[in-house]
């Protein structure tokens, strides 16, 4: 069974279902979870404008911990900083650092056209990473 997790948040809703999958996993099996929120930036030809301040990720990264740690899941929280390019490259840097034997993340479904242009986080780890990888099914439901 797992003894490492992943699992990477931003602040999409989406972000419960993989705390709820993360959580059950760790509580099954009493693994370590570690939440990794990536706080994204965007490159223009002038400057790199963040998606969101810091408050905002420390919030999002202080409660999904919270919510694994009241759950009786042991877990920290790592926030890393980087382009929206370098999201799949640093979750994978992540799980190697962590040694995770698992990454959990929330896919973000959209139509093909803009997939193709702007391939999801998901895939990229997938393709990136020697850690296996659970992609949590949406749900409207919270962690």
């Amino acid at each position: 069974m797992f003894q490492r997790i992943l699992v990477a948040v931003d602040p999409s809703p989406a972000r419960y279902s993989a705390l709820r999958l993360a959580g059950e996993m760790a509580e099954s099996s009493g693994a370590e979870v570690r939440v990794l929120h990536v706080a994204a930036s965007t490159a223009s030809l002038a400057a790199v404008v963040p998606l969101e301040n810091d408050a905002e990720a420390k919030a999002v990264l202080d409660e999904a911990v919270t919510i694994l740690r009241d759950r009786g899941v042991k877990a920290e929280g790592v926030l890393a900083r980087g382009l929206t390019a370098q999201i799949a490259a640093t979750i994978s840097e992540s799980a190697e650092e962590f040694t995770a034997d698992l990454i959990v993340l929330s896919p973000h479904h959209r139509g093909s056209v803009e997939a193709f242009f702007n391939p999801r986080v998901s895939d990229a780890v997938a393709h990136a990473s020697r850690t296996a990888l659970l992609l949590a099914p949406e749900d409207k439901t919270t962690a």
